[in-house]
């Protein structure tokens, strides 16, 4: 249940957004997305949840899909941060991709972001390191990076690859988390990766 619960605290806010750009007024797309959660939570409705299925991120559009709830159809509220996921849903330029599609993509930065807080919280000085994870290796000065914190040079490319290695298990971690099994990370990850540069 813990693992559930921190699975819907790390992505209820793609699920939200989706159903904002699918024209669901804010109260409806709050009421829609607790319900789905306090449902699923307290109300056994993990039964639903069929891990041969696939993808859990699918399972929550599809489930929204078919359970169309009122307002107010659940008792049970959640303490949701509604106002930061309505960021940008105003004053985001038309898009011509699909809500579905935009879910992917955040979908993937809901992932992303929750992996580098992981790492954020549990590895010393990951703030000084952090840009180097986005840098690609053409653009890398070793030399400039063990001058910055003081290494020699072989023990700053040796940093660097040990954190990005880090990072991608991580990764793999948690979109592992999402899945049905093992077999299905490498095409999640490609779909996810794809979302972010489509």
């Amino acid at each position: 249940m813990e693992a559930l619960e921190v699975l819907f605290g790390t992505y209820w806010q793609p699920l939200y957004r989706y159903l904002r750009r699918s024209g669901h007024s804010e109260p409806d797309a709050q009421d829609l997305v607790q319900g789905f959660i306090a449902h699923l939570l307290g109300h056994n409705g993990l039964h639903l949840v069929d891990r041969t299925k696939g993808r859990f991120r699918a399972f929550l559009l599809g489930w929204q899909r078919k359970h169309r709830l009122k307002r107010g159809g659940f008792a049970t509220h959640l303490s949701i941060d509604w106002k930061c996921a309505e960021t940008g849903l105003g004053i985001d330029p038309i898009d011509p991709r699909s809500p579905d599609l935009l879910y992917d993509r955040d979908w993937a930065l809901a992932l992303l972001d929750k992996v580098l807080n992981d790492l954020e919280r549990e590895e010393k000085d990951f703030d000084r390191w952090k840009p180097f994870l986005s840098l690609s290796a053409g653009y890398l000065s070793y030399v400039e990076i063990a001058v910055q914190f003081g290494l020699s040079e072989g023990a700053a490319r040796v940093a660097v690859h040990r954190l990005r290695k880090l990072y991608r298990k991580r990764l793999r971690q948690e979109i592992s988390r999402t899945l049905a099994g093992p077999e299905m990370i490498e095409d999640e990850m490609r779909a996810l990766f794809a979302a972010l540069s489509g």
